[in-house]
């Protein structure tokens, strides 16, 4: 007795036939006729897809906003934000970093403006490319302009890593690390340990780095998210300096080893 499935399973071989799907050796297809080049057999209706047209969207993350305690005259209000629009395998980057202080002084750094170009050369990897500036602005001010290469995903254990390597407009040369990882106490309760740090090869008098780490700093945060975009946080963080930045601190009596509480917001949309 043939088997419920004998019916169906000859319809199907006799369409893959029909289409020059399944063909003998050397048998040309039913009706007698070979394939066409397009790989179907003259009389085999087939519905032409077309390929979806590439799909483009960005995103804004203001990643710290958070004013910093050092216990000393200074009042901090840190940022750090970054902006993006493309597809899944190219996109344009907008980032920025830097600090304002609020009191006496007025003064303050921006630490990176970039524009990059980046494209993904891995599921996990996106090589970027562009330009930069850092500077200081009040009593003091000095600014500088560079060239931007680098590499920016996740790493083994979900860590994410931005690092870049930066010539400026003077020839100068500055390699800048920054790693974090995002610890789900809760479904809400997040606890993001960081690390970063710049190295430079060269002295710039003007924005205070010498050879050396003019910046190498670990920090904490704990943040409850209200909701995904939006959560605020508090968090404790502490930095030092290296070889020639820190001779240059010392020179002008400023401090080279600063330890400061946070409280400040996360936004994203």
């Amino acid at each position: 007795m043939l088997s419920a499935g004998y019916p169906f399973k000859t319809a199907v071989i006799t369409i893959l036939l029909t289409c020059g799907v399944l063909l003998p050796d050397s048998a040309p297809a039913s009706g007698g006729s070979l394939p066409s080049s397009s790989g179907q057999a003259p009389g085999c209706n087939t519905y032409h897809v077309s390929a979806a047209p590439p799909m483009y969207y960005g995103r804004f993350l203001m990643d710290r906003m958070e004013y910093a305690f050092t216990g000393q005259d200074d009042k901090l209000i840190s940022y750090e934000a970054t902006g993006w629009y493309g597809g899944d395998y190219q996109r344009v980057y907008l980032e920025v970093e830097g600090s304002h202080d609020s009191g006496s002084s007025g003064g303050g750094e921006m630490e990176k403006l970039d524009i990059l170009y980046g494209k993904l050369i891995s599921p996990w990897w996106t090589i970027r490319a562009g330009t930069g500036y850092k500077g200081t602005y009040g009593p003091q001010s000095e600014e500088r302009f560079f060239g931007v290469v680098g590499l920016k995903g996740l790493a083994p254990f979900l860590f994410e890593v931005d690092t870049n390597a930066r010539v400026s407009n003077r020839g100068e040369v500055l390699l800048d690390l920054e790693a974090e990882y995002d610890m789900y106490l809760t479904q809400r309760l997040v606890l993001q340990p960081r690390m970063d740090a710049t190295f430079s090869f060269n002295r710039i008098e003007g924005l205070g780095i010498g050879p050396g780490f003019s910046n190498l700093g670990f920090s904490a945060r704990l943040r409850y998210e209200i909701r995904r975009q939006l959560a605020p946080y508090v968090g404790i963080s502490w930095s030092t300096m290296t070889g020639g930045s820190r001779d240059m601190a010392r020179q002008e009596e400023e401090p080279r080893d600063v330890t400061a509480f946070m409280a400040g917001i996360r936004i994203w949309f």
